[in-house]
């Protein structure tokens, strides 16, 4: 499974985050991604020097990728760039509004020329509709899209602490690439992508959304408890640490009030009958809860929401997850040595995950350019 799309042939015009995301799970699913990078780099590679004097985030979203520099402007460079182009089987682009349209690449003109080509665009907003034409970047999607206004707490809003817009982009990206390849299968066609920031996010938005739009239901900001079901947060055990469980259902409020709260009664009293009655009076049930916590150090109260049959979990600190016991761990090869980094969500068939390296800048810029060399040798012999 890992070499899945081995023979498929990705060329990347790509920064930052969303298509990188995009093209990296192409490459470690075998496909060769040529990242077309300007001379001085890919802007990712210089967000931080955190990894043995490398980005973080270039690390993480570029393994297994041939590193190729061009001057876009020039015209020797934009005719390599053509020529990957014309044998490739998806290409993908994430320049600001406009850019790639000046230098000549634009994808409605790539399919006129190659029918079976599938190509991805990744933009702030979109193709169409008034804020097409802007630049955008995480944090101002998580705003435009609500998703800062539920999250953070009743003091103000927040960021999601991890680059969410991008990600959900280049996700939406990558299973559209995939779905596109099938159709290519299928009927022998290539397919036109058009992903935004904002959409990705928009969709993740829907339940509250309708909420609103149904009901007049406002998501509060919650901070690290559920916005619409109760009890669902985190509390504070007597050894400090705190402590996430949920209640889903009535028949797990139930178990919660019985075997955890030891409440019985509590149950069906006026206010805490139902979830909807419960998220009315949040205040007064989590003092409740409060106290049954105050009283368990975090083992104990962990081991007691278990047996109660509920679902648990530690606030975990950042250094925590590093060293979690269920964490996956791989190593990846980069310029300045050897890391490991959490590995990909899926696992195939129990196999063990082998990634490719992460490129040096300009690593594979020569012998691509031979490589293209050849092919337009090949071509004017045979004119």
């Amino acid at each position: 499974m890992q070499n899945s799309l081995e023979g498929i042939t990705v060329v990347a015009v790509e920064q930052a985050v969303a298509a990188p995301y995009a093209s990296s799970r192409l490459a470690d699913a075998g496909a060769r991604v040529i990242k077309i990078e300007r001379p001085e780099g890919d802007f990712a590679r210089n967000y931080d020097e955190l990894v043995r004097g490398q980005s973080a985030y270039f690390v993480w979203l570029n393994r297994g990728k041939e590193s190729v520099c061009l001057d876009l402007r020039s015209e020797a460079d934009r005719e390599v760039l053509d020529t990957l182009i014309a044998s490739a089987d998806v290409y993908i682009q994430n320049l600001k509004p406009g850019s790639i349209e000046k230098l000549g690449f634009a994808s409605a003109d790539l399919r006129r020329r190659f029918p079976r080509l599938i190509t991805c665009d990744i933009s702030g907003f979109g193709e169409k509709g008034p804020y097409s034409h802007l630049k955008a970047y995480d944090l101002i999607v998580q705003a435009e899209t609500g998703l800062c206004a539920i999250t953070g707490t009743q003091q103000g809003p927040a960021r999601v602490g991890v680059s969410v817009c991008d990600i959900s982009a280049g996700m939406t990206a990558h299973s559209a690439i995939l779905q596109a390849l099938y159709h290519r299968e299928v009927t022998g066609d290539g397919t036109s992508i058009q992903v935004s920031l904002f959409d990705a996010v928009a969709d993740w938005m829907n339940v509250p959304v309708l909420q609103n739009d149904y009901s007049g239901y406002y998501t509060v900001r919650a901070g690290v408890k559920h916005p619409s079901l109760a009890p669902y947060g985190a509390y504070r055990c007597a050894d400090g640490k705190y402590v996430i469980f949920s209640v889903q259902n009535d028949r797990e409020w139930v178990n919660f009030c019985e075997k955890f709260l030891k409440q019985p009664g509590l149950t069906r009293a006026p206010g805490f009958a139902d979830n909807m009655e419960r998220l009315g009076h949040r205040a007064q049930l989590d003092e409740i809860i409060e106290r049954r916590f105050s009283e368990l150090s975090c083992h104990e109260a962990m081991r007691e929401l278990e047996a109660a049959g509920l679902a648990c979990g530690r606030l975990n600190e950042v250094a925590d997850v590093s060293k979690h016991p269920h964490i996956r761990k791989v190593q990846v090869g980069t310029p300045e040595g050897t890391i490991e980094t959490i590995a990909p969500a899926a696992i195939f068939n129990s196999e063990h995950l082998s990634l490719r390296p992460v490129p040096a800048l300009g690593a594979h810029t020569e012998a691509v350019r031979e490589e293209v060399l050849g092919r337009l040798r090949e071509r004017a012999a045979s004119a």
